[in-house]
C-alpha cells in the first residue's frame, strides 16, 4: 500500500514539469520572433487580436453582461 501512495505522490511533480515544459517549448519561438522590431509589432498585434476574440467569444458563450 505504501508503494501506491508513493506513486500517487509523484503525479503533482509530473504535472508541474509537463506544464512548465509545454509553456517553455511553446513560447520560446515567440520570444525569438520578438527580438526583431518589425516582427514584434506584427506578433503583438496578432496576440492582442486573438486575446480579444477569445475574451468576446467566451463572454458570449457564458452569457456574461
Amino acid at each position: 500500500m505504501y508503494n501506491f501512495w508513493e506513486n500517487l505522490d509523484k503525479f503533482p511533480r509530473f504535472l508541474i514539469a509537463t506544464t512548465l515544459g509545454f509553456f517553455l517549448t511553446t513560447f520560446q519561438p515567440i520570444f525569438k520572433l520578438l527580438k526583431n522590431k518589425k516582427v514584434n509589432i506584427i506578433v503583438m498585434s496578432i496576440m492582442i487580436i486573438i486575446s480579444i476574440s477569445l475574451y468576446l467569444i467566451i463572454k458570449l458563450m457564458l452569457g456574461i453582461n
